[in-house]
């Protein structure tokens, strides 16, 4: 369980950077920084959370900059770097432990004996699950959507079973079918979005949906370092490439035999994320506590303050 996820790893990328730097003047730094910076956003272009880490990061040594520029202790550009790696680190340290935090807060939500639906896998809900099971000593069981179209359901499901956790995947399209059966589900986050919306795995959105329809509580579970200033309108105004499904090019081509078939074809035509709205989502359990949607904006302006 101490995956590092995505956000940490290029913050702690972009904090060796830093130390590895041998630009000799402010200016020269800050532009070698927005050149590694860009190159990491032109990687992660459909990873909300990882914009949010490149945005905090860069606005982190900006606002350094001035403050030590500032301070009394203010001597050469050699001891800004140490200055902000020594800070760096503090917030490494802190965000190394956002997972367990957030895993608390979820844990509490779990009730005995309940039956619980998760979506593909994620590092934070598996977080939720373990600390149930082995520091609550709860009974549950798990019902894991299989997460197409990279199945990382099964991933889930293999650790859950070796944690002694009982646990079945399911189909995707099968979700609507158990949701009867289901107590409550609790989904990931690649980005929490101004309005407390999430931007998740494809199939969170229909997920929430169905529970929605019958009045079953869905917990979005996220490390504060996930919260993104985004505010999507709807599923195509993500900040990403909108995927060929959306559009046709013609009735005659659109239908016709050529179109992808294989796994890797359909899933190269389809979204890899999608967006959950706040009226689906019952409560956000995060690091920070428990938070309605419409709290996240809070936080977000209390982050980039």
């Amino acid at each position: 369980m101490q995956e590092v996820s995505t956000p940490v790893a290029i913050f702690k990328a972009l904090t060796e950077f830093v130390r590895q730097s041998t630009a000799p003047t402010m200016s020269e730094f800050m532009q070698t920084l927005e050149n590694a910076s860009r190159l990491i956003r032109e990687d992660s272009a459909t990873n909300a959370s990882s914009r949010r880490s490149l945005d905090l990061f860069m606005r982190f040594v900006t606002r350094n900059s001035h403050d030590f520029s500032l301070s009394e202790e203010a001597r050469s550009f050699e001891d800004f770097k140490g200055n902000l790696l020594s800070r760096a680190a503090l917030i490494l340290d802190k965000a190394s432990m956002a997972r367990e935090r957030a895993a608390e807060v979820g844990a509490q939500f779990v009730r005995d004996n309940a039956v619980i639906l998760v979506q593909a896998y994620s590092r934070v809900i598996m977080s939720v699950l373990y600390h149930a099971a082995n520091v609550q000593n709860k009974r549950f069981k798990v019902y894991v959507a299989e997460g197409r179209p990279n199945s990382d359901g099964i991933q889930a499901v293999d650790a859950l079973r070796a944690a002694g956790i009982p646990c079945r995947a399911v189909l995707d399209s099968a979700v609507g079918y158990i949701m009867d059966k289901v107590d409550m589900v609790f989904v990931g986050a690649e980005g929490v979005v101004e309005n407390g919306g999430v931007i998740n795995q494809i199939g969170t959105y229909q997920i929430a949906l169905v529970a929605n329809a019958l009045s079953k509580p869905v917990y979005a579970v996220a490390e504060s370092y996930k919260f993104v200033r985004v505010y999507p309108l709807n599923q195509y105004d993500l900040p990403s490439e909108t995927p060929d499904i959306v559009s046709f090019a013609s009735r005659r081509k659109s239908f016709s035999t050529s179109g992808p078939t294989g796994v890797d074809e359909i899933a190269a035509s389809n979204p890899s994320v999608d967006y959950t709205p706040p009226q689906y989502l019952t409560l956000l359990l995060t690091d920070l506590g428990v938070l309605t949607p419409s709290g996240v904006s809070d936080e977000l302006i209390k982050l980039y303050l």
